[in-house]
């Protein structure tokens, strides 16, 4: 089964984007929080700071690493998680359900072209094609 969904969006440092309008919602991927390990900590920015394609957003702390988190698109912080702050292992569990990170207005959203679709995605990780559906 393929740990990708098919409606998202991905950056190449393993973020996730789900537009829905001019909101996005940002999390990190079941690839990445595999890699991480055990989720221990979440920074995520305020509501109402501005967050950048591509520059840095955030950090997540696991058992092994400290890593930062980067915008896979422009915008304005509307809304953060707090139950991952919270419960960190959210993150883990449920990377891309109740494990999101930030929900940003879209400043422009021709920044998801940049960005790789699921199938580019599963190249990039070394997902084998025909691995399942959702």
């Amino acid at each position: 089964m393929s740990t990708v969904p098919n409606d998202l969006r991905y950056s190449k440092e393993h973020e996730w984007v789900r537009a829905d309008g001019d909101v996005a919602t940002i999390g990190i991927t079941h690839f990445a929080q595999e890699q991480l390990g055990d989720v221990v900590f979440v920074e995520l920015p305020e509501k109402g700071s501005t967050v950048r394609q591509f520059s840095s957003l955030g950090v997540v702390e696991s058992v092994k690493a400290a890593s930062d988190l980067y915008a896979p698109i422009s915008g304005e912080v509307i809304e953060r998680n707090v139950k991952v702050i919270e419960k960190p292992e959210l993150v883990n569990s449920e990377p891309y359900g109740n494990g999101w990170m930030i929900k940003v207005r879209l400043a422009d959203k021709g920044e998801l072209n940049q960005l790789l679709s699921p199938t580019d995605y599963r190249s990039h990780i070394g997902e084998t094609a025909g691995a399942g559906g959702d």
